[in-house]
């Protein structure tokens, strides 16, 4: 088997295949074939919620041997062919399941968005048996210790909503290799949901927190939203602690406020924040596209698809990379750091970054 993939990832099998490649033949012959791309069949979908319009689902996937596996805390870009659609649809999920190896599977919870095609397919329509497109695993909202090199540092998690994903598939880990082995460590888990209801891996919580495992489960529901005095009162040296937050953006920011720029504190967004980027100045100009409009200050990614161009985009995040251009003239602003640069030619991200001024975009 190992000499099969060596030749067909070799030179000579490209040219062979040219112009679609190996991975477009392997895929007609048997969809869980490949030699480069990565794809996953699904098999098995697992309602979590059922609120109306917020439904969460956790989504079972069996990777291609191509899979190099993940690290807890990491996501992965999904794509998808939605019925109707031109292209391929990709957005960015974390993986809840524990870190995997090559080829093993995975789970991914999602949460149905109103405005997400992709989120809203793999909630409502994926079936056993249906294959997805994935990238490799990527991100460093990571845990560098395991039960092989274990240490007696306190952790602690703070998630709201579905942003719980990434910190469960990291305590999942930690238990499934022997953290509760380890006395002298302790994980405090705080939790923000909107309610019960609403409450992802309810069952799995609840048995955490009831066993003996050194782990600390703390949920918040409805107005019990998260304050500095409790905090201090969970984990009294919280500023010294290894910190892991994700959630809304709302949440990021008071977390953040209280850590006041503690280098323990680990972040991560669902969305960028909002960062004003000064007057809309001047003209944006998407040199392929042979187009041009006055700057509206709206990222560059949300500039072109309102002239109605389709530039390529994963996540809208700014950590995939799918939408990197070359900004061939002008000054564009990191709508996540607040960073101006004017370097000519240089490659950016165009769902993070605005327009200062006039703006030129090979697009």
């Amino acid at each position: 088997m190992a000499l099969v993939t060596t030749l067909l990832r070799s030179r000579a099998a490209a040219a062979l295949a040219s112009p679609h490649g190996v991975d477009h033949y392997l895929e007609q012959l048997n969809p869980m074939w490949a030699a480069h791309d990565v794809r996953a069949r699904v098999v098995a979908v697992h309602r979590e919620t059922d609120t109306p319009g917020a439904c969460v689902a956790t989504v079972t996937l069996q990777p291609t041997g191509t899979w190099r596996g993940h690290r807890a805390g990491q996501y992965v870009q999904v794509g998808v062919d939605l019925p109707g659609s031109a292209r391929r649809m990709t957005r960015c999920f974390s993986i809840s399941s524990a870190a995997s190896l090559p080829g093993e599977q995975i789970t991914l919870t999602v949460r149905a968005h109103d405005e997400g095609q992709v989120s809203k397919f793999l909630v409502h329509e994926a079936r056993p048996g249906q294959m997805v497109h994935l990238s490799q695993a990527a991100g460093d909202f990571t845990l560098h210790e395991s039960a092989a090199t274990p240490t007696n540092n306190r952790l602690l998690f703070i998630t709201g909503g579905s942003g719980i994903t990434p910190a469960m598939s990291i305590v999942r880990t930690l238990l499934r290799d022997g953290y509760d082995d380890r006395a002298n460590r302790k994980v405090t888990f705080l939790h923000f949901a909107r309610s019960e209801a609403d409450q992802i891996f309810a069952a799995e919580l609840a048995e955490i927190a009831a066993a003996d495992n050194h782990v600390d489960v703390h949920l918040r529901y409805g107005d019990q939203t998260f304050s500095e005095f409790e905090l201090r009162r969970l984990v009294p040296d919280y500023r010294g602690t290894d910190t892991w937050v994700c959630g809304p953006g709302g949440l990021v920011d008071l977390v953040q406020d209280a850590y006041d720029g503690a280098d323990r504190l680990r972040v991560e967004f669902f969305k960028p924040p909002t960062v004003s980027t000064g007057t809309a100045e001047g003209e944006v100009s998407f040199t392929r596209a042979g187009t041009a409009a006055a700057n509206t200050g709206a990222s560059l990614l949300e500039q072109a698809e309102a002239l109605g161009l389709r530039p390529e985009f994963g996540c809208r995040m700014g950590i995939c990379f799918s939408c990197t251009a070359t900004k061939t003239d002008g000054t564009v602003r990191n709508i996540l750091t607040g960073e101006e640069s004017s370097l000519p030619d240089e490659d950016i991200r165009i769902c993070v970054s605005a327009p200062v001024g006039d703006c030129s975009v090979d697009l």
